[in-house]
């Protein structure tokens, strides 16, 4: 993301007044460093937890998490469904504009923020998945997906007979004679 970018995202997390947890990669910004101001700093020092790097999976599993501001990513879309967490969508390349449109039209867990990312849309979007009706909505969505996700992988689920089935497959292909 660009430096704008970044900021907008800050001071729209920040505008929430709820506490968060922000996970930013030293090479998150294009070209440029990862600066936010003493007046963002001072603004979250109760409430928000910058780091570098945390176990996504740990994090979306504590029932504390309400939300989660995510670009989509494959591993990101299916841990926040398998946590039952909805999500605030911005996607930026590959599969992820494929994965947010999921999220927020085929499986109601999402809400996406324009490209142009702007403080007060992230605010909004935030407050309304915390707090609002469609918030609300896509909570029970999210928990009813996580339900479904936990039953295709139980030991009777249809992800799990698959693989266990893809699994056999490529064990008697290498117990063949050439």
């Amino acid at each position: 993301m660009s430096a704008e970018q970044l900021v907008e995202f800050a001071w729209g997390l920040a505008n929430t007044k709820k506490p968060f947890l922000w996970v930013l990669r030293a090479d998150v910004v294009r070209g440029g460093s990862m600066i936010l101001s003493s007046e963002f700093a001072n603004e979250i020092k109760d409430r928000g937890l910058i780091v570098s790097w945390c176990s996504q999976e740990q994090v979306l599993n504590h029932p504390s998490i309400g939300g989660f501001l995510t670009h989509c990513g494959w591993n990101s879309t299916i841990e926040s469904v398998c946590a039952g967490v909805p999500v605030v969508c911005w996607p930026f390349f590959a599969e992820q504009q494929t994965n947010c449109r999921y999220a927020c039209t085929e499986w109601g867990i999402g809400m996406e923020v324009d490209p142009v990312v702007k403080r007060e849309e992230v605010k909004k979007l935030v407050n309304e998945l915390m707090e609002g009706e469609k918030g609300k909505k896509m909570k029970q969505k999210a928990m009813d997906w996580k339900k479904k996700a936990e039953e295709a992988t139980s030991p009777d689920g249809s992800s799990y007979k698959n693989l266990d089935k893809l699994i056999n497959e490529v064990m008697l292909k290498w117990n063949k004679p050439c």
